[in-house]
């Protein structure tokens, strides 16, 4: 059965401040060392949730310039969006558990990669609570699972660890086939470096 993307155009612009401030707040709260899993989790819950936001929503402000208020006039661009916004951070979530994985088990000797599969569906069934659709959920998991299949743990977190997000940004924003297509390197170099500045505080977060 389809998923339907109907938002109320009132709710999501509440919803839509909500969701776009608070991950800036998180990212700017007091940083904690990272010293269990739990506190692992939570940095790969946080930072996916930072860099999905802040590169969608950057690129469709800066592609629409001054008709990006009118977005919320459009519930059908708001349900792309939203669409959008969760299959990326579905992606998103997938590249920073295996770079942290990967990081943690060839730099300090420390292998949770076993927990791989466990730490990404836990984080998926809390996003559930926040609506995360149920169908993109499922699909979500399949593509980790693929993915847990085929990763080399030597080599991950030193080889474009995020590069499938990139082009989830890519391939999911809500704008013009023609129109990406010019923006294919800018769009991608921007999720790319969003990501340079989590895997800098990724490491220091580590070193106790």
């Amino acid at each position: 059965m389809a998923i339907k993307y109907k938002v109320k155009l009132k709710d999501f612009k509440l919803r839509y401040l909500k969701e776009y401030v608070a991950p800036i707040f998180n990212f700017l709260k007091p940083k904690r060392k990272i010293n269990n899993i739990s506190d692992l989790k939570k940095f790969i819950q946080r930072k996916s949730a930072w860099v999905s936001q802040e590169t969608l929503y950057g690129y469709l402000k800066t592609r629409m310039g001054a008709k990006y208020i009118l977005m919320f006039e459009d519930e059908i661009f708001l349900g792309s969006i939203n669409k959008a916004k969760w299959n990326i951070y579905g992606v998103a979530l997938q590249d920073l558990t295996f770079y942290c994985l990967s990081y943690l088990k060839n730099t300090l000797n420390i292998d949770q990669t076993l927990r791989a599969n466990d730490i990404y569906e836990e984080i998926l069934n809390e996003e559930s609570k926040n609506e995360m659709p149920n169908e993109i959920i499922e699909s979500s998991k399949t593509q980790f699972n693929e993915r847990l299949k085929k990763i080399d743990w030597q080599k991950y977190h030193s080889s474009l660890p995020f590069n499938e997000s990139a082009l989830a940004l890519y391939h999911w924003s809500p704008i013009a086939e023609e129109l990406k297509t010019l923006d294919r390197k800018i769009v991608l170099n921007s999720m790319i470096l969003k990501w340079d500045n989590i895997k800098k505080e990724f490491i220091n977060l580590i070193n106790l």
